[in-house]
């Protein structure tokens, strides 16, 4: 097979070549100069060495650039590896098709992976550079503890990942907090603007600033502002208890005068104004109406007195709760003191009647049901009611019976709510002058001696209007013509109307005598009041 020859191989031929050419060139020239052969020989030396210099010094620099390469691939072998430990990457192997290669193409293949990590290095750190940045500002809005990387290492790709995810935590939480912030400075705001307030310390002039970054973005700083907030809406709600009281005095005020106010006329009322401005016209309407009131106190005291009145019978207060506020009952003359004594105990049982409605309010649903109750059981003696049509009868029964379980219900709910607040209060709930429970037991047996006394009054009607007859004898089976009598039965389908009455008004009378014997629970000795 025959040998093809390179374009070195070609190259280097030729040179040997056109090295024998030239020096056939130069015997020829020394031939035709006359040359001896000594001089030959010297001039063919210094050839060789001008030849051999030149070659052995390119030698020289291609052996020192084969050694550099080699310096360079152990270098950049060594850089390579610990820029990987710097990366914390695992260390760069040279693949088992280069380890056979040639130099050269080695050292560009470890220079080109060694600029590849390196320029990925100066990305992480570029990157990391400007997320520091945005995570150094966000902590400091937030008052948050940085993300921690050492100072001068290289951070990890899940080191950076991390960060990433640090940084987007803590910017979904300033979002939060600018949400909350700008909630609670708008509702502060509007609650001073409602209250008529100006703000006082540095705190409240903060939340009004229109600069939005006035304030940092901390917990303590939004736990301030709930704070105030919390404090204005306590403020508020007094000022509309202050508003509210002034309120109500005024229209007692106008009611007792006869004020063409009590109907709504001829006092301005602003939609627009603040809660203090609202204030400020009220007491200066009380103001005017309480030096009215001076000049018409007789007046004013009877009709305070007739409001009194009219709280004690909603209180259900008793004759010796009553007796004990002694100036209602005073002869003296009006004076200003009188009408103070009279207000403050106007105040006190209006208090009274507060505290005490929801027991107020059980004890007139009972005494609504027990008139129902007392209704039912006098419709239920009336023989007249059978005739009644349209199923007005059998509603009557539902609505009896439902009356009936009610009463039950209702005394035990008062029961349990009267004792809780007793023992609360330390004194026995008394209703015109009794303990509750006493007074539904009297007038259970107010109606029950009510029912005797009218069945006594109908025992006796009917025996006075009765007259006395003398027996008269009668043949024993014989009519008066003295025939004999046919005997009559009874068909089943003979109506018995009053075995039916009978029944129904022992049903009914029973059920009442049932609940009418309920017994009654007392623990408390009496107490003049409950006020």
């Amino acid at each position: 097979m025959e040998h093809v020859l390179t374009s070195s191989e070609t190259l280097a031929s030729a040179l040997v070549t056109g090295i024998n050419t030239a020096m056939a060139r130069l015997i020829d020239i020394w031939d035709s100069i006359g040359i001896m052969e000594e001089s030959r020989i010297e001039r063919m030396q210094t050839v060789k060495k001008y030849i051999e210099d030149l070659l052995n010094d390119m030698i020289t620099e291609e052996d020192a650039l084969r050694h550099r390469i080699k310096t360079n691939i152990i270098t950049s072998q060594k850089q390579l590896d610990d820029l990987c430990l710097e990366m914390q990457l695992e260390p760069y192997k040279v693949s088992s098709s280069l380890l056979h290669t040639l130099f050269n193409q080695m050292e560009k293949n470890l220079r080109w992976r060694l600029e590849t990590l390196q320029q990925e290095k100066n990305d992480r750190l570029k990157e990391l550079s400007n997320m520091r940045q945005q995570d150094e500002e966000l902590c400091t809005e937030l008052c948050a503890t940085p993300f921690y990387i050492p100072t001068g290492s290289l951070p990890s790709c899940e080191q950076l990942q991390a960060l990433k995810e640090h940084i987007q935590t803590l910017a979904e939480e300033k979002k939060s907090r600018v949400k909350v912030f700008s909630a609670l400075r708008q509702d502060i705001k509007c609650m001073m603007e409602e209250m008529g307030h100006d703000p006082e310390t540095s705190l409240e002039k903060d939340s009004v600033c229109n600069d939005a970054d006035i304030f940092l973005l901390t917990k303590e700083n939004i736990k301030a502002l709930q704070l105030l907030l919390t404090q204005l809406e306590v403020k508020r709600e007094s000022l509309l208890s202050t508003r509210d009281k002034l309120k109500d005095r005024a229209m007692s005020l106008w009611n007792r005068l006869d004020c063409p106010e009590k109907d709504g006329i001829g006092f301005p009322v602003d939609p627009q104004g603040s809660i203090s401005n609202d204030i400020s016209r009220w007491q200066r309407e009380v103001q005017r109406l309480e030096e009215l009131q001076k000049s018409m106190l007789e007046d004013v005291i009877v009709k305070v007195r007739q409001e009194l009145l009219l709280l004690w019978d909603v209180c259900k207060f008793g004759p010796r709760q009553k007796e004990a506020f002694e100036p209602h009952f005073s002869d003296d003359s009006y004076t200003e003191e009188l009408l103070l004594l009279h207000e403050s105990e106007l105040v006190k049982v209006k208090d009274c009647y507060e505290r005490n409605r929801p027991l107020l309010e059980a004890l007139e649903k009972w005494e609504k049901n027990w008139v129902l109750f007392q209704d039912f059981e006098k419709k239920a003696s009336d023989p007249s009611r059978f005739s009644n049509r349209g199923g007005a009868l059998l509603r009557e029964s539902k609505e009896r019976t439902k009356v009936q379980k009610m009463l039950p219900k209702l005394e035990e709910e008062l029961r349990s709510g009267i004792d809780a607040w007793e023992k609360k209060q330390g004194t026995a709930f008394l209703v015109h002058g009794q303990r509750v429970m006493e007074y539904i037991a009297a007038q259970k047996e107010e109606y029950r001696l009510q029912k005797d006394k009218e069945k006594l009054e109908r025992m006796t009607k009917k025996t006075e209007s009765t007259p006395l007859k003398t027996p008269t004898k009668r043949t024993l089976g014989m009519n008066p013509g003295g025939s004999v009598p046919s005997k009559i039965r009874k068909t089943p389908s003979q109506p018995q109307l009053r075995t039916t009455s009978s029944s129904s008004s022992y049903s009914s009378s029973s059920a009442s005598s049932t609940y009418l014997a309920l017994p009654s629970k007392c623990n408390f000795k009496w107490c003049p009041s409950q006020g």
